[in-house]
């Protein structure tokens, strides 16, 4: 337990980053959350966010990072990308070159300035879709970065790094937020909240990963 420290949480108003945000409320003395916009497919998504936060009472940073959209169009940032699974080799087309290496430089900036010394993000390597920087691996390398960039000493923090789908609905339970996750949250790529469309990547993963929880498969 980190009681006496203070954390920034990567929030997206998401199932993965509001778990996080539960999580991070019940291991740090003190919690902010930093959304980004980049002109996402679905400005719902910052509304969604913000609504989550005031309602913990979570003091929210809102960062423009409207020049990721110019530099990587993706099924994302335009509506004219279809969504699609990634095949042969090929990345998904809702891959976004940078977003995390830049959201959480930003995220370490505005840790340094507010004095948090954690940073929190839901990435995970178990269903992370072939996005190469969910993985440990660059986490853990970016932490090194950071640390030297800045000459400080910050942790990043990933609850949900090896854990899967239902997992994480797991890890949402035992923090009572379960139906808050389930009711609150969007993370269907066609911006509909809670249980969203039913046939997206996103929606297809996390109804997966639900009926897996209550029906004990985790």
């Amino acid at each position: 337990m980190l009681k006496n420290e203070k954390a920034i949480v990567v929030f997206s108003g998401g199932q993965d980053s509001t778990t996080c945000l539960f999580w991070a409320l019940k291991q740090f003395k003190e919690v902010e959350a930093v959304t980004f916009d980049y002109n996402q497919r679905h400005s719902l998504e910052i509304e969604c966010a913000k609504n989550i936060a005031n309602e913990l009472g979570v003091k929210h940073h809102i960062l423009d990072m409207s020049l990721l959209n110019q530099l990587a169009p993706n099924a994302l940032t335009r509506s004219d990308i279809a969504v699609t699974d990634g095949g042969e080799g090929e990345l998904p087309s809702t891959f976004v070159p940078g977003r995390n290496l830049l959201f959480l430089t930003f995220a370490g900036v505005l840790a340094r300035q507010t004095g948090a010394k954690h940073l929190v993000t839901g990435v995970c390597e178990t269903d992370f879709s072939g996005y190469p920087d969910c993985r440990d691996i660059f986490i853990k390398s970016l932490n090194v970065t950071l640390n030297l960039s800045m000459d400080d000493n910050f942790v990043i923090h990933t609850p949900l790094m090896w854990i899967n789908k239902a997992q994480t609905w797991a890890l949402a339970d035992e923090l009572d937020a379960l139906d808050f996750v389930r009711e609150k949250t969007l993370t269907c790529y066609n911006g509909v909240i809670a249980d969203g469309c039913g046939e997206c990547p996103a929606c297809v993963l996390r109804k997966r990963g639900l009926d897996d929880f209550l029906n004990g498969r985790f």
